[in-house]
């Protein structure tokens, strides 16, 4: 969508055709312009590895929690 963007397409001629907002759009530049697909896999990549780790760790920490109000109780 961006590279036909880029490539001449009116912004809501794009949004009509694929069904999405002018905000959509403009987010998208915003987050994406400039960025080839393969940059913007490796992105999205990341970003799903991030939410991993932030779920392991709160996971962790609320484990590590029971366990040291265990300890206490004994």
């Amino acid at each position: 969508i961006l590279k036909e963007a880029e490539a001449g397409i009116p912004v809501k001629e794009l949004c009509r055709k694929y069904g999405i907002g002018n905000s959509t759009f403009y987010k998208w530049r915003d987050k994406y312009g400039g960025m080839e697909t393969s940059d913007i896999k490796r992105l999205k990549e990341l970003e799903a590895e991030n939410r991993k780790l932030k779920q392991m760790f709160a996971e962790l920490s609320l484990k590590s929690q029971l366990q040291e109000e265990i300890i206490k109780k004994l």
